[in-house]
Parts: C-alpha cells; sequence; structure tokens
C-alpha cells in the first residue's frame, strides 16, 4: 500500500471511531473548555502531570477545541527580532494557528489563517525572515504568504487572519523547505503529473510577499520532504553550493541546485528495508545526515529506526550506522540542535538523542516528553512535529489529538 493510501486508513479509521457531536473529545484528547492550559509541571518521577517525561517540564498546552479544529499537524515557530518575542505557527486540518509564547504563564492564541481551499490532514509551514509559507495537501491550495510582523498588534484575540499573498502556480504540496541563506523556498510533494513529476519547485523569495518560480527538479520523482542547505561540510568540491537533499519515498537524492536552471544530481541513498524514506536532517557540521523511514516500523517490525549516512564525500555517501530506539513507535519529523537530535516520535512523543558521539557510532536517548500515554503502539497518532529552536529554549511540540504543547528541558 503506498504511503498516503496508508496514511488515509488510518485517518479515515480514526474519524469513523469518533464521535460525530462535536460536543464529545477526540480519542486522547482532553476536553479544554478554559481555552489554554498555561500552569508549569515538572518533570518528576518520571511523570508531568499525565505525560511520561524524563528530563523535560511542560510549560504550557491548548486543545485542538481551542483552535476549533480536529487534527493536529506540523509546527514551526517565529522570533520576533524587533520585539524578542517568540510564537508558534502551527498546522491544523483547517487552518494555521498563531500563538504568543513569550510568556509560558500567559500563552495567547491569536487567532488563525484559514486554509486556502479546503481541510487537510497535511499542512507544513516554514519562515523566512517575517513572513510564513504555508501549503497543504488541500487541492489547489498553492502557497499561502503570511506577513508575521501582523501577530505585534492583535486587540481582542484570537482574530481570522487573512493571507498577504499567494502562490498558485502549484496546486498542492505535501511540504515546503527554505533556505535562509540563499532566500528560496522549495514546494515538494506537489501533483505527481506536474512539470517536475513530483518533485521540487524552486521559488525565488526576492520580494518576500510575492514569490516567483525559478525552476525545478523531478528526475528522481516524487520528493516527500527534504532539507536544502548552502554547503559548508568536509567535501571541498561543493563549498559554497547549495544542495538539496530529498527523502524521494525509496531512497534519498543529493542534488546540487545552485544553478537554477541546470541542477544536478550528485548521488542517491540506498538502504537495507526500505519502507518509505520520510524526512532527514544534517548534524551542524555538515558531515552526517540522520534519516527517518515512515513506514519501517510498520513493515519491518523495527523498533524505531534512526538511519546516519556519512556525507565526507556527497558524490559517494555511505551509511554510516542505524540507531534503535526503546519503543516501537513510527518516527515522523527529526532536527538537529547542536549535539542533539529532537524526534518527534509519534505515540512515543519527542525523543532526544545525544549526538555527540556521533562519529563513533555512540548515539543514546537522553530524554523525552510524552504527549501520547495510551500506549507507544505502532500506529499514526501522538507527536507530528517538533520545533527546539529558540534562544529561549522553549520547545514546540504539536500533537494530532491534543493539539500544542510548550516544554523546556528541566533545569
Amino acid at each position: 500500500m503506498r504511503h498516503k493510501d496508508l496514511i488515509s486508513f488510518f485517518v479515515l479509521l480514526f474519524f469513523f471511531s469518533c464521535s460525530k457531536n462535536d460536543d464529545n473529545p477526540r480519542p486522547g484528547e482532553i476536553p479544554d473548555t478554559d481555552g489554554p492550559q498555561t500552569a508549569f509541571t515538572p518533570c518528576e518521577n518520571g511523570m508531568a502531570g499525565e505525560y511520561p517525561c524524563n528530563g523535560f517540564d511542560l510549560l504550557g498546552r491548548i486543545s485542538l477545541a481551542t483552535f476549533q479544529a480536529d487534527m493536529g499537524n506540523d509546527i514551526w515557530g517565529w522570533t520576533d527580532v524587533t520585539t524578542d518575542k517568540e510564537y508558534a505557527l502551527m498546522g491544523l486540518d483547517n487552518g494555521t494557528a498563531f500563538i504568543d509564547i513569550s510568556d509560558t504563564q500567559n500563552l495567547i492564541y491569536l487567532g488563525k489563517l484559514p486554509t486556502a481551499t479546503t481541510s487537510s490532514s497535511w499542512r507544513d509551514i516554514k519562515v523566512y525572515g517575517d513572513f510564513a509559507y504555508i501549503v497543504s495537501e488541500a487541492n489547489g491550495h498553492g502557497v499561502q504568504v503570511f506577513d508575521l510582523k501582523k501577530l505585534r498588534d492583535v486587540s481582542n484575540p484570537p482574530q481570522t487572519f487573512s493571507a498577504d499573498g499567494r502562490y498558485t502556480a502549484i496546486g498542492n504540496a505535501h511540504n515546503i523547505v527554505i533556505n535562509e541563506t540563499s532566500g528560496f523556498a522549495y514546494p515538494v510533494g506537489t501533483a505527481r503529473n506536474d512539470t517536475f513529476n513530483g518533485g521540487v519547485h524552486f521559488l525565488d523569495l526576492q520580494d518576500p510577499a510575492s514569490p516567483t518560480a525559478a525552476g525545478g527538479w523531478g528526475d528522481n520523482g516524487y520528493t516527500h520532504d527534504a532539507q536544502v542547505i548552502t554547503y559548508s561540510g568536509p567535501d571541498s568540491d561543493y563549498t559554497g553550493a547549495e544542495i538539496f537533499v530529498g527523502a524521494n519515498e525509496n531512497q534519498v537524492v543529493v542534488v546540487d541546485i545552485s544553478d537554477k536552471s541546470a541542477p544536478v544530481e550528485l548521488s542517491t541513498l540506498p538502504y537495507p528495508n526500505i519502507g518509505y524514506t520520510h524526512q532527514g536532517w544534517f548534524t551542524e557540521d555538515q558531515r552526517y545526515f540522520i534519516l527517518g523511514d515512515e513506514l519501517d516500523e510498520v513493515n519491518s517490525g523495527f523498533r524505531s529506526r534512526t538511519l546516519i549516512f556519512d556525507m565526507a564525500d556527497l558524490d559517494n555517501p555511505i551509511l554510516h550506522d542505524t540507531y534503535l530506539g526503546p519503543t516501537s513507535a513510527i518516527d515522523h519529523n527529526g532536527y538537529v540542535l547542536g549535539n542533539e537530535f529532537y524526534l518527534a516520535n509519534y505515540t512515543a512523543g519527542v525523543r532526544i538523542l545525544d549526538i555527540s558521539q556521533i562519529d563513533g557510532k555512540n548515539i543514546g536517548e537522553t530524554g523525552f516528553f510524552d504527549t501520547f500515554p495510551e500506549s507507544d503502539n505502532t500506529q499514526f497518532d501522538g507527536v507530528w512535529s517538533v520545533y527546539p529552536y529558540f534562544s529561549s529554549g522553549k520547545i514546540l511540540v504539536s500533537d494530532i489529538n491534543r493539539g500544542f504543547f510548550v516544554i523546556k528541558k528541566s533545569s
């Protein structure tokens, strides 16, 4: 069964198992009639309230009911460099929520940007400067552009926001990637029969509110997710090049996209027991690429499997190591911050891996926060994504069933 068909099956199963009465909580969700819950809850004796944890405290949460949504998905963050305030941008089935998290004792749900067309289980958000770029698998959605500076002056929240721009030369897209150094955005996972076979489209953000087409690449078919970097890693042949690393369902692809009119494929990265090549992230020295496969736990019975590729030679990467987590939960999105890898691990919550000794193949879990206490089963519930990049140390977590969480490493 194809990845999207499998996901759709679980989503349909999820909804049919729920009551159609909107007053009833969805499975795994705490009813919330009083808005954001902002009471600090420390991780003590392995629990932060009802949530299993190790080394991470709960700062606050907001339920899906408050957002008037049925499902959560992606999460990203924005720091306003003018005011130093921190904001969360959370994807929902029916739009994008904006939350001021500057004071975690007073989380403020500022409002929602509704979906451009119809609702969808898939929505993704990235930021360039003071603008958010939002895609969805909703038909005809395109790329919504939202001026985040509007969040500075919100009276009487929550508001219903309007987009400040919209790029419609693509319809649906599964994800969007941004290289803030080059000023380009890269929607991926578009229609499989489009100009680039569902691969990657290049969008120039020179005018942030009005992205313009700058080509694309799709020689290896559909790209589910990707990272694009301005390369400064150990392979001196490509210093300064713009490198695209795509998770293309059954392989990882490495492409030099410095010349937008003539991308050059450098290599592909096969690996054993491929289920669905999902998403990955470079270590900060750009030596290693850490990859998650979304269906290997389902198809092959692995414990949460994370693959590490040595990218010292971009023309010939090799599989360096494989890490197996402590549960059978499915791994989803993962991001590197310093010597830590923050892994959204569906029913097992957010897992934090120490990668300081990745050279010596010594990777271990140092902490976690589990927003889905019911189980660690191999199923598509719980944490969708995590954002660990605020200078304050606050970490954003999006949960499919329970909504929005802010956590922080225990002091």
